[in-house]
């Protein structure tokens, strides 16, 4: 039943409106994400290495590539561009961030994320887990919902798609 109004709903008129506001959230997260990570590169490895789950080699690896990779998903789907695959991408790096935050947490680790610069270790009292895991649980719903219903309006995707016909 409640797919059923969730189908209504995206595939109404303001479905498409609220996949380019999706659109639009989740892209633009990452695209400014991974803008405030690119060149402070130390910086970003540096993130990466205090989760302490990675080996050295491969958090400084993961440390460069991550922000390139969000500059490229943000542009994806700002432009509405491969919305579909980006989309999936985009809610599957934000699980992935909400495991990696949740296990620093759990296991006690006081870092702040480096979500948007930044990271490395903090005071205690300072770690903001909670509101980080709801940011990308919220991110990622985003994701899944474009995912599922990737037609939304001013997507590059869906002029070209229009045009084809």
């Amino acid at each position: 039943m409640n797919l059923n109004l969730i189908d209504k709903f995206a595939m109404g008129e303001y479905g498409k409106w609220f996949g380019l506001l999706a659109r639009l959230i989740l892209g633009g997260v990452l695209f400014a994400a991974g803008w405030l990570k690119i060149f402070t590169p130390a910086k970003s490895q540096m993130a990466v290495r205090a989760y302490e789950v990675l080996p050295i080699s491969v958090a400084n690896f993961f440390g460069i590539a991550l922000p390139w990779f969000e500059i490229g998903l943000g542009i994806l789907l700002v432009f509405g561009i491969a919305v579909r695959l980006s989309a999936m991408l985009g809610g599957a790096l934000m699980v992935l961030f909400i495991a990696a935050i949740s296990q620093a947490w759990a296991r006690g680790l006081s870092i702040d994320c480096g979500c948007f610069g930044g990271g490395g270790s903090v005071a205690p009292g300072q770690t903001k887990y909670l509101s980080e895991i709801l940011r990308d649980t919220g991110l990622a719903l985003l994701g899944l919902y474009l995912f599922r219903y990737p037609l939304t309006r001013f997507a590059v995707e869906k002029l070209a798609k229009s045009e084809g016909e």
